[in-house]
C-alpha cells in the first residue's frame, strides 16, 4: 500500500479493499467482521439494551496517553456502561484526510485494537471514507457501541434523590490539560497525561456488589461541574459538592493556575461520577479503591432537595458558590 492516504483508498475498488484487508481487517479481524457483509447479524444479545455513538475529532491525534484511536473506543464502551451495561459490539467509521500517514493510521487502528481487547468487545462493522486534502482535519472517528443492560433498575441522571451520597472514581481535569499543553506545546515539571481508559469492568463491579446505582455519568466535555449541572437539573436537586474533597492532581492544579482555567470544567474520559444512596457509599469506595480505574475515587458531596437543579461549591474556607454551566466551550476539540 502507499505510505500515505491517496483518494483511491475510498472509491470503493481494489484500493479500497487492500486498505480493508490489510490494515482493518488484520487489526479488528474476528468471526463476525470476516464476514463482510453489509450489515451485522448479532443474535446473543438481549433486552434491554444500551446503546451510544460519539464522533471523535481530537487535536492533535496523538496526545499523552493515548490517542483519537484509544480514546474512541475508551468514550464509547464508557457511555455505554454508564446505564449499567456490559458492552458487547462496537462499529467504526473513518473519515480520512488524503495525505494522512499509513504508519500513524496504522498506530490508530492497532490501538483501538487493543483497547477494544481490554474492554471485551468487538469491533464488527465499520465504513471508511477519503475525502480531499483540507476537507477534514487528519482524521474523524465515529463509534457506536451497544451491550446488555444488567443493572435493574438501569441508572439514570433522572434518578438521583435527596440524601445520596456523590463519588467521583478519580482526579479530574487530567484529560483537558494533557490536550491543551500537548497541543500548544506547554510543558510542566511533572507530565500530565490524559486519563482515557475502560470504565466497564469497574462499572461491573459496582452493579455486582451493591445492586442499586441511582447515577452513573463520565464527565467528559464540560467536566465534573457541567455534567454535575446536568444531573442536578435532569432529577430536579442540589448537589452540595466540598472543594476539599474533589480529587485533583498536583501538577494539574498547578497548570490550571498558571494557564487561568478551572479543573472543575475540565475533560474527562477515564472518570465517572457515582451517585448511589448513602449507605453504600462505604463500599463502594472500597470496590473502586480496589480497581486500578479507581484508586483516586472519592466521596466529594451529597445530594440535597434545597436549591433545585443547582450545584453548590462548598469552598475550604467554610463559604458557598454557585457552579454553573460552561457559556461555550472551554477547550475546543477535546474530544
Amino acid at each position: 500500500m502507499s505510505e500515505k492516504i491517496i483518494l483511491d483508498y475510498g472509491s470503493g475498488g481494489k484500493a479500497s479493499q487492500r486498505l480493508i484487508k490489510n490494515l482493518f481487517v488484520k487489526h479488528f479481524d474476528n468471526s463476525i467482521l470476516s464476514k463482510m457483509d453489509d450489515a451485522v447479524l448479532i443474535s446473543d444479545l438481549q433486552g434491554p439494551l444500551s446503546m451510544s455513538t460519539d464522533t471523535f475529532t481530537v487535536d492533535p491525534v496523538f496526545f499523552p496517553g493515548g490517542n483519537i484511536g484509544s480514546l474512541s473506543v475508551h468514550g464509547t464502551v464508557n457511555d455505554v456502561a454508564m446505564l449499567g451495561a456490559i458492552p458487547k459490539y462496537i462499529s467504526c467509521a473513518f473519515i480520512l484526510e488524503e495525505g494522512l500517514e499509513m504508519d500513524d493510521l496504522d498506530k490508530i487502528v492497532r490501538s483501538m485494537a487493543i483497547a477494544a481487547q481490554e474492554a471485551g468487545v468487538l469491533i464488527v462493522t465499520g465504513d471508511t471514507k477519503v475525502v480531499p486534502k483540507g476537507a477534514v482535519d487528519k482524521i474523524f472517528i465515529n463509534t457506536t457501541g451497544i451491550g446488555s443492560v444488567i443493572a435493574d433498575p438501569s441508572p439514570s441522571g433522572s434518578r438521583a434523590c435527596p440524601g445520596d451520597a456523590i463519588l467521583v472514581s478519580g482526579s479530574i481535569g487530567d484529560h483537558g490539560l494533557a490536550i491543551l499543553s500537548h497541543r500548544q506545546g506547554i510543558s510542566f515539571e511533572t507530565d500530565v497525561l490524559s486519563d482515557s481508559q475502560n470504565l466497564n469492568h469497574l462499572i461491573l463491579k459496582l452493579i455486582n456488589e451493591l445492586g442499586d446505582v441511582h447515577v452513573l455519568r463520565d464527565p467528559t466535555r464540560g467536566g465534573l461541574a457541567t455534567t454535575l449541572n446536568e444531573i442536578a437539573l435532569q432529577s430536579d436537586v442540589e448537589m452540595l459538592i466540598e472543594q476539599d474533597r474533589i480529587p485533583i492532581r498536583e501538577e494539574v492544579e498547578g497548570g490550571c493556575s498558571f494557564l487561568g482555567l478551572d479543573p472543575l470544567f475540565l475533560a474527562n474520559e477515564g472518570k465517572f461520577i457515582c451517585i448511589l444512596p448513602q449507605e453504600s457509599a462505604a463500599r463502594a469506595l472500597e470496590i473502586m479503591h480496589s480497581d486500578p480505574a479507581g484508586q483516586g475515587a472519592a466521596i466529594i458531596g451529597e445530594v440535597r432537595e434545597e436549591r433545585k437543579g443547582k450545584v453548590i461549591l462548598r469552598t475550604g474556607l467554610g463559604g458557598h458558590r454557585l457552579l454553573d454551566m460552561l457559556e461555550g466551550e472551554q477547550l475546543p476539540r477535546i474530544c
